[in-house]
């Protein structure tokens, strides 16, 4: 997953792909993102460190490395003979971060739902059918689920998080995402049946609380409570992931801990609490 109130867990993959020897991106954006991502995964990088992390040609390294120290996504540091990261891309993490808009207080109630319940804890932004965990609280005895790179996104039908945003969807918007093709099975307990999902995600609308059992993961059961605005509208959602065996008997406890977490974030983000 996300680091510790790390944003998305999308970043890099690209570079780890290419890393284990698959062909160069295509396309001048899809090379010039391979670059910026080699750079970044190490701090700093050669041209040939570039290259052979994304098996694009050194010549183009070298010519696309000169287009992004232009554009200053990317600086020159020339005594060590490596490319950094520019300051142009600072301007635009600042921008993203105060487009998701963590406040603190917030980040202070996850905290304290992963402290009380002993769960992995997590927030999500949702936007339409997708979202980004920006914020999660866990520790070695409750460790967060891992990975959330590979289908985690597109597979909502496949998680709390997910089901939620399904769930946000007008009538229309949600059928239409239940007949556009199968539904992958991550698991043997995944729900794939397009009729149990409609009913599953119209509960779901109607209480704000999505369960996850074992469909994502083997294992592991997740909960996930929805954050609204005051028109209704899906900000995002709070959630809890743990083995099965830590909701024996108190499965109806937890589901209560998020809701009251949701249900303050809530408050927090209508009151216009944007303080990092």
């Amino acid at each position: 997953m996300v680091g510790h109130n790390e944003t998305g867990a999308r970043g890099g993959a690209m570079t780890q792909q290419l890393e284990r020897g698959e062909d160069a991106p295509t396309g001048q954006i899809a090379r010039a993102m391979a670059v910026l991502e080699a750079v970044a995964e190490r701090g700093s990088s050669t041209a040939r460190g570039v290259a052979e992390a994304t098996s694009i040609p050194l010549p183009t390294v070298y010519r696309i490395a000169q287009e992004l120290i232009r554009a200053e996504y990317l600086v020159h540091l020339r005594d060590e003979q490596r490319f950094a990261l520019g300051y142009k891309l600072h301007r635009l993490a600042v921008g993203l971060h105060d487009d998701l808009g963590i406040p603190r207080a917030v980040r202070e109630e996850v905290h304290g739902l992963h402290r009380d319940l002993g769960m992995a804890a997590y927030l999500a932004i949702h936007r339409g059918t997708d979202f980004v965990v920006v914020h999660v609280s866990d520790s070695p005895q409750a460790p967060r689920l891992s990975p959330l790179t590979f289908g985690f996104h597109e597979s909502p039908h496949a998680t709390a998080f997910g089901k939620a945003g399904l769930a946000s969807l007008s009538a229309a918007e949600r059928e239409e995402y239940l007949t556009g093709g199968p539904l992958h099975a991550h698991t043997d307990r995944t729900v794939t049946d397009p009729g149990r999902l409609r009913r599953e995600l119209e509960e779901i609308a109607e209480c704000g609380i999505a369960w996850e059992h074992q469909e994502f993961v083997p294992g592991t059961d997740c909960l996930a409570a929805t954050i609204k605005a005051d028109d209704g509208m899906l900000i995002g959602t709070v959630a809890v992931s743990a083995p099965i065996a830590a909701y024996a008997g108190r499965a109806r406890h937890v589901e209560d801990r998020v809701r009251a977490c949701a249900a303050r974030a809530g408050r927090i983000y209508r009151l216009g609490g944007h303080h990092h």
